[in-house]
């Protein structure tokens, strides 16, 4: 996986979730449990590390930006 930058991490309410999981399904099952919650980056695929069991995927989400219950963030006061 690559490194994590600086600004992936510059403010407070941001945050770097890498997941690790024993198939694609799961993982993209969580990244959609987080999805459904925070403004997060989309996710398209996994990786897979040589020798290793299962699937890694990351992604960066803004606790500062939760979603109502239509998936949107709320609308400024």
């Amino acid at each position: 996986m690559q490194e994590i930058n600086d600004v992936h991490v510059s403010e407070p309410g941001l945050v770097v979730v890498d997941v690790a999981a024993a198939d694609d399904e799961t993982a993209f099952a969580f990244h959609t449990a987080l999805a459904a919650r925070w403004a997060t980056t989309s996710v398209e695929r996994t990786t897979r590390d040589a020798g290793q069991p299962g699937v890694r995927l990351r992604c960066y989400l803004d606790l500062r930006q939760p979603l109502d219950a239509s998936g949107q963030a709320p609308a400024p006061h």
